[in-house]
């Protein structure tokens, strides 16, 4: 007869199956964002389906016990390089640019700017940080006419959010491609600095 395994056995087995699970998770949803089948997660883990609802309750419980690493991590460090980045022209054109390459190699962060799982805190709150991020950063450039005036914070949600839609659901451009769009972006929503050299506040 087999022995019956120990509590500390026991604790030591969920801690492992938890971890691998979270591992899976990361990979999968690096890969191929927050919906992806749950089942697949599984696999990739070594577990069943239910493991994870034992041991997350579900994809929100998953979700919660991720999206800081995978995403969260990545977008806090894209708003505090921008920060630090004096020269506001420059730092729009950053800022810009690294959300649209999270985009295109973070499929999760499109699914957190949709907002695909509104149950899950985390998520929400990453929604609310990047909307301070973007009113902060419109605000700093429009005194120095660095946007083109009529620019609004809610013009740039909409751009990341219509990216968002694209990359998700429609054909995905090359890389090349895709950074050249990027560029065209940049040049429809810069002002009168731009082209002057340098910012130059309104009179």
């Amino acid at each position: 007869m087999s022995a019956v395994p120990s509590g500390s056995r026991l604790r030591a087995d969920a801690r492992r199956n938890s971890e691998q699970i979270r591992s899976a998770a990361i990979g999968a949803f690096q890969g191929q964002g927050l919906t992806v089948p749950l089942e697949q997660v599984a696999e990739a883990a070594g577990v069943s389906k239910a493991t994870i609802f034992n041991r997350f309750g579900g994809r929100i419980g998953l979700i919660e016990a991720v999206i800081e690493e995978l995403v969260a991590s990545e977008l806090f460090a894209v708003i505090d390089r921008a920060r630090a980045i004096d020269d506001v022209s420059e730092r729009i054109t950053y800022y810009v640019t690294a959300l649209r390459d999270l985009q295109y190699r973070l499929p999760a962060f499109n699914d957190v700017l949709l907002q695909t799982y509104p149950h899950s805190p985390q998520l929400m709150e990453i929604c609310r940080v990047g909307s301070e991020a973007n009113e902060e950063l419109i605000a700093a450039a429009q005194p120095l006419a660095a946007l083109r005036p009529e620019f609004t914070p809610g013009d740039l949600h909409a751009l990341v959010v219509d990216n968002a839609l694209a990359l998700k659901h429609g054909e995905r451009p090359s890389r090349d491609d895709y950074d050249r769009r990027t560029g065209y972006l940049l040049d429809g929503i810069r002002g009168r600095c731009a082209a002057s050299g340098g910012p130059q506040p309104r009179s």
